[in-house]
């Protein structure tokens, strides 16, 4: 497995310059989140912009993944608008067209996956209506990926209409089992959400997994906490992924501590260092 950090999780720098700080400090994968100060999709010089970050990542080894949950990229006045799962239709397409683009990034920087989530459900719609919205927007997204190669991984989020493996499974139902799209499991969302006992709960989809992100947290309480400080059973996750043969990139995700990001990619590599060194051992 290789530690890896997220660029929604550094500040005060531009992440571009930080990849060599994390490859000194030992991590070896980026998961990338497309968005105004990273990547912009919808900007001019795209080409461009894509072939400096294929520079920079094989200058420090580094694999990658391709992320989408940016804040503000689509809609600057509503956090990760519109989405998946929007009333409006035109909306959803353009959630759409974002995730087209975000597969052609990936595909020309051989990025491992790209990463999604369903989104919030804003409007009293029933729940089948917003199963048949979920279905029907994800489906052109899928063949869009299959025909350029890149895989999906979809990340069940709290607050959000899939929020749990069951939810994802569910999906996959709908989707008649949707081989391309794999699970993007989060550490801290496993804990927020009871997916207890982690072992029963996560051996039904690990072979599912695509890449993984690695933050702390407590029962019922969506936070990504930094590595340590939370009640996540690391062990317990790392051990069961490493059973399982997931040799993908463990992604910290602390968005919240981007203020002091340095001192949190240090830490979380010595924490992630002792279990990777113990399960290799």
């Amino acid at each position: 497995m290789l530690p890896g950090y997220g660029t929604n999780s550094i500040g005060d720098l531009p992440p571009l310059g930080a990849l060599p700080i994390l490859r000194d400090l030992g991590y070896r994968s980026l998961a990338l989140t497309l968005d105004h100060h990273t990547l912009d999709p919808f900007a001019g010089d795209l080409p461009a912009a894509v072939d400096r970050w294929r520079d920079a990542l094989a200058a420090c080894g580094f694999a990658c993944v391709i992320e989408t949950g940016a804040r503000h990229l689509l809609d600057p006045l509503v956090k990760h608008e519109p989405t998946l799962v929007s009333a409006d239709p035109a909306r959803r397409a353009r959630r759409v067209d974002f995730l087209r683009r975000a597969i052609d990034i990936a595909a020309a920087l051989g990025a491992g996956c790209v990463s999604l989530w369903a989104g919030v459900v804003r409007d009293a719609a029933p729940g089948p209506v917003v199963w048949e919205r979920l279905s029907s927007t994800l489906r052109p997204v899928l063949d869009h990926a299959a025909s350029r190669g890149v895989r999906l991984a979809f990340e069940p989020e709290p607050g959000m209409f899939i929020d749990t493996l069951g939810r994802y499974g569910q999906l996959l139902d709908r989707l008649d089992g949707a081989p391309g799209l794999g699970l993007c499991l989060d550490t801290g969302h496993l804990e927020c959400m009871g997916e207890w006992p982690l072992a029963e709960r996560l051996t039904p989809w690990v072979e599912r997994i695509v890449t993984v992100h690695v933050d702390d947290s407590l029962p019922c309480v969506h936070e990504h906490l930094p590595l340590g400080s939370g009640s996540v059973d690391f062990g317990e996750i790392l051990g069961c992924l490493a059973r399982s043969g997931y040799g993908g990139g463990l992604h910290v995700e602390l968005p919240r501590q981007s203020h002091r990001w340095i001192e949190e990619a240090r830490h979380s590599a010595a924490f992630l260092g002792s279990f990777l060194g113990t399960l290799a051992g």
